[in-house]
């Protein structure tokens, strides 16, 4: 997604961080809608996972899925999809390309999702 006049700048990736990229326009609205319900979780959310999307040490805050959610599918490609706890009810999925050190969001909602239910 191309930025555009009156979009928000996104910071630059630095360092070691990852490079986090909306892959579905729903991901991209629902971001916006828990930036705009929970700013301070989401900045956290974005802070955790340009760090370590893959970070093991707060496991209720940010796993990775199991069973048949265990993986995303992006460009043909199968990914290790994880997800992050923004609100009670808030979460962001996210599938995890380790070779291009890039975070790909899948989904963004002030909800939770329907498929772990």
């Amino acid at each position: 997604m191309s930025p555009k006049r009156g979009d928000d700048v996104a910071p630059p990736v630095i360092g070691a961080e990852w490079r986090l990229r909306f892959a579905t326009n729903e991901a991209a609205k629902g971001w916006g809608e828990l930036a705009a319900e929970a700013p301070g979780n989401t900045r956290r959310c974005f802070e955790a996972l340009r760090r370590d999307p893959t970070a093991h040490g707060d496991p209720d805050r940010q796993h990775r899925l199991r069973g048949r959610l265990a993986e995303g599918t992006l460009g043909g490609r199968a990914y290790p999809q994880w997800e992050y706890e923004v609100t009670a009810g808030g979460r962001v999925r996210y599938l995890v390309d380790e070779a291009r050190r890039t975070v790909h969001l899948v989904h963004a909602a002030t909800r939770h999702p329907k498929d772990t239910e």
